[in-house]
């Protein structure tokens, strides 16, 4: 019977002692990250909004860990390319997506996609938020929301807006505003915020909806109005500038998030090492004055959390993109 008793206590303690070392294998694998270099991949060319964040990451990261971290730009139809790319990597959070909202847009507006959005990626960290400007030029007659709409709603009134191009957020946050507003302003895409926003300068389209970065420096210059923004709270950069929901539509709310994913099935303990690495690096005074400079919202959501978001606005998009008869195949 006592041999009996010890071998159930034997085989009790071995029980524990194999999980503490599971616990402390998993610790060990947070406290590391990263512990060989990491891939960062951004779906889009060099040089834009996406980029310039996870290069800022990959330097963070690099500095704080001695590790190499490389910054791979993966662009074309639409940010799938780069995305489909990332699904297939190793499993091990040393293969990052740097991704936006466009990755949500993306099921709404393509018939078929080369990866489940909801299953083949898991989102790991939301790092910040870039909202859209509802601009004008100096010139301009329209000084608030409200003028807009009076005068879209006017009869054989023509009034148009230029976006960043077809599918973008711009185009979305436009297209919304005629929904919530009952207008038809009609929608002038552009190859990006650049030759948008030089046509809404010269006075050539009334009114532009446009990313909050490209139009700060005109803005702050007054060559441009900003009548809205299309933020849940007002911009730190801009506290003049009211929220469309401030300006008659409560539930109005389309702000880009910026954040990381990885594979699908990464181990969760290495998800939240990748998030409590990345997290402490965009805390940092210096990042977080950065970010605010450029016209981003920070954001500090965790894997959970922001796959909620993510899976969120999968659905709400896909809606918009169908009530709005978006398709861009």
């Amino acid at each position: 019977m006592k041999s009996l008793q010890f071998s159930k206590l034997a085989s009790v303690a071995l029980t524990f002692m194999a999980a503490f070392t599971a616990m402390g294998a998993a610790a060990q694998t947070q406290s590391r990250f990263p512990e060989k270099p990491v891939d960062i991949t951004v779906p889009y060319p060099p040089g834009g909004g996406v980029d310039l964040l996870a290069r800022l990451i990959g330097q963070g990261l690099s500095s704080a860990s001695g590790q190499s971290v490389i910054i791979e730009n993966r662009s074309g139809a639409g940010s799938t390319i780069g995305t489909r790319y990332v699904a297939g990597r190793p499993k091990d959070g040393h293969s990052l997506l740097m991704m936006n909202d466009a990755y949500a847009i993306a099921p709404g507006v393509f018939k078929s996609l080369p990866y489940n959005p909801k299953k083949d990626l898991e989102a790991v960290i939301n790092v910040a938020y870039a909202p859209m400007l509802l601009v004008a030029s100096e010139g301009s007659p329209y000084k608030t929301v409200a003028d807009v709409v009076k005068a879209a709603q006017m009869k054989d009134a023509k009034l148009s807006y230029a976006s960043c191009g077809t599918g973008t957020d711009p185009h979305l946050a436009g297209e919304l505003f005629n929904i919530t507003f009952k207008t038809k302003l009609a929608h002038i895409p552009y190859k990006g915020c650049g030759p948008a926003i030089v046509d809404v300068l010269g006075g050539q389209v009334e009114l532009g909806f446009v990313t909050i970065t490209g139009a700060i420096p005109y803005v702050k210059s007054g060559k441009m109005k900003a009548l809205a923004i299309t933020a849940k709270e007002r911009s730190q950069i801009f506290p003049d500038v009211p929220t469309l929901a401030q300006s008659g539509a409560p539930n109005f709310y389309l702000s880009q998030w910026q954040g990381l994913a990885v594979p699908a099935n990464t181990p969760a303990h290495v998800k939240n090492s990748i998030y409590e690495a990345v997290s402490k690096i965009m805390q940092t005074p210096a990042t977080q004055s950065k970010l605010l400079e450029l016209g981003y919202m920070p954001a500090n959501d965790g894997p959970e959390a922001f796959q909620k978001i993510v899976n969120s606005d999968i659905d709400r998009f896909s809606k918009l993109a169908k009530q709005i008869g978006l398709n861009l195949d």
